[in-house]
């Protein structure tokens, strides 16, 4: 099947799954993981209708952006990946959205990147840039696994809050690597209780807007448990080719 077939089918998939939740296709939002994809597959990809990209690696992200921002001025790019310390200058000048944000130091080190004049976010009040996070959080309990604690988290967002130049709108999980269902389930109930319980605390720069949970194997069951943000490699690109 070509990338355009794959991504009709994708989005059939997504409206069932959308449909069984009582949501609509277009709450749902698709981010095509490119990750040792090549230019002209994301092409095919965005020429037929996807609007956001997502790259693991500051090394191989930035010629891909390079090459494409100019001629796709509409695409966001997503940093999904691990962020290094010594890599948020590339990641802030770089990326629309940074997913992974998943400690305090990692985002003060963001936050002063952006005001140091290299952030390409929004111009937030009084001109200042603002970029915009998702925190990742490690809902299934896995060693090997980023992303804050799920008891963390709040106090890691009250920290970020006061910053002003983040704007969190979101949390981010990756399933727990296991064939048992419910266990990659209750991960996503978790993350979605999680977020329902930030949202009522009113907290500033902060808004639930994004749930980004589900990828391949799973998005079907992220969805219906509250995902509106999946992110999708191999059921667009196929199987890594390395």
């Amino acid at each position: 099947m070509s990338i355009k077939e794959n991504i009709n089918e994708l989005f059939d998939q997504i409206d069932n799954a959308a449909l069984k939740a009582d949501r609509k296709l277009e709450d749902i939002k698709v981010i095509a993981v490119t990750k040792t994809i090549s230019l002209d597959l994301i092409e095919q990809a965005i020429q037929a209708g996807i609007t956001d990209i997502g790259e693991n690696r500051i090394q191989e992200a930035i010629p891909k952006i390079q090459a494409l921002k100019e001629k796709y001025p509409n695409v966001t790019w997503h940093m999904i990946g691990h962020l290094q310390s010594n890599k948020i200058k590339q990641a802030v000048e770089n990326f629309d959205v940074i997913q992974s944000v998943d400690s305090l130091k990692l985002a003060r080190g963001i936050g002063d990147q952006v005001i140091r004049g290299s952030g390409k976010g929004d111009q937030g009040i009084g001109g200042a840039g603002i970029k915009r996070i998702l925190i990742e959080v490690n809902t299934s309990g896995e060693d090997a696994k980023y992303g804050v604690k799920p008891e963390e988290t709040i106090q890691l967002l009250q920290n970020i809050s006061t910053f002003g130049t983040l704007q969190v709108e979101g949390l981010m999980a990756v399933g727990p690597l296991t064939d048992d269902r419910d266990l990659v389930r209750m991960a996503f109930k978790k993350l979605k209780q999680l977020s329902d319980q930030i949202k009522n605390l009113n907290l500033p720069n902060v808004d639930m807007k994004y749930l980004s949970m589900g990828m391949s194997h799973d998005f079907e069951m992220a969805i219906e448990e509250g995902s509106n943000m999946v992110r999708i490699g191999s059921a667009i690109f196929g199987k890594r080719r390395r």
